[in-house]
């Protein structure tokens, strides 16, 4: 699952977006206990999995004490949709509670959004698929570029960008990562994979013989090695740590595959994968480069 450390420090928080929408409309705070059967969740929550257990945990506290904090809601055409809360009404619903304590605010689609990404990016740990997936539909549906984004949830923008790198890979590695049993690391290892046909059973036998970063990179050196036509009848030598880390640390500031091509006399190239026209700018510009 994604770590908690990568989650902190966002710039912009949900009371943020609270108080500037208040700056445009006065909104009441006064709490109502609204039918729980009149309530649909966020349509743009990002969170497809619940954990059960943390579920009927709360669920039972919820039985004994009740909701301490109210679920925030906005109406709709057919009763509520959540903004907010979306574990505690599901709990709620488990306790066989008819209502919720709820506050009703007035939020456009937009706004509604952005809440659901950053409670589930502030308060709890959304995997690393759910997170790009979280990202993507702020870029789709706001038609807003990763550094918007990146602007708006306080994030690099390469991070954002690593993230969305993972939306590249097979739909059944893509449930591994869900699951927890990839790694957000090991799901990016994979795809610096050459042959894409060794995605999936690379990430298999990741899972099968519980291979750490470091041995699931090895192997990958070595089929990408394989994988390569040998140069005027030489084979390639194998590329060395400093190279590797030096391809690590580029792709984490590039956001994207960056491969170095080293000689025995010193010299190389450097290539910088990029995926659309949109992509190579924001590269151009992490390197400062104005074409205008």
């Amino acid at each position: 699952m994604a770590n908690n450390k990568n989650k902190k420090g966002l710039g912009r928080g949900i009371d943020a977006i609270f108080s500037n929408f208040e700056d445009q409309e006065p909104q009441t705070d006064s709490v109502s206990e609204v039918q729980l059967d009149q309530i649909r969740p966020n349509p743009y929550q990002p969170r497809r999995t619940f954990n059960e257990d943390a579920l009927n945990d709360l669920a039972n506290s919820i039985k004994e004490s009740g909701v301490f904090q109210p679920i925030i809601v906005r109406e709709s055409v057919n009763g509520y949709e959540i903004i907010a809360g979306e574990r505690r009404y599901r709990a709620s619903k488990m306790a066989g509670k008819a209502t919720i304590p709820a506050i009703v605010r007035t939020f456009d689609d937009e706004a509604m959004m952005e809440v659901a990404v950053l409670e589930n990016l502030q308060r709890e740990d959304l995997s690393p698929i759910e997170e790009a997936r979280a990202y993507d539909t702020l870029i789709k549906k706001l038609n807003i570029t990763q550094a918007e984004v990146s602007k708006r949830l306080g994030k690099s923008r390469p991070y954002i960008a690593n993230y969305l790198r993972l939306l590249s890979l097979p739909e059944s590695v893509k449930r591994l990562v869900d699951a927890g049993d990839l790694s957000m690391a090991q799901a990016r290892s994979l795809l610096s994979l050459k042959r894409k046909s060794q995605i999936v059973p690379m990430a298999r036998k990741t899972v099968s013989e519980g291979l750490t970063v470091r041995q699931l990179e090895k192997l990958i050196a070595r089929a990408n090695a394989n994988g390569q036509e040998p140069t005027k009848g030489s084979r390639k030598s194998a590329k060395s740590p400093y190279v590797r880390a030096s391809e690590n640390q580029l792709g984490d500031r590039f956001g994207t595959k960056v491969n170095i091509e080293q000689t025995k006399k010193g010299t190389g190239k450097i290539e910088i994968d990029f995926e659309s026209e949109a992509d190579l700018n924001r590269v151009l510009a992490l390197l400062d480069v104005n074409l205008d």
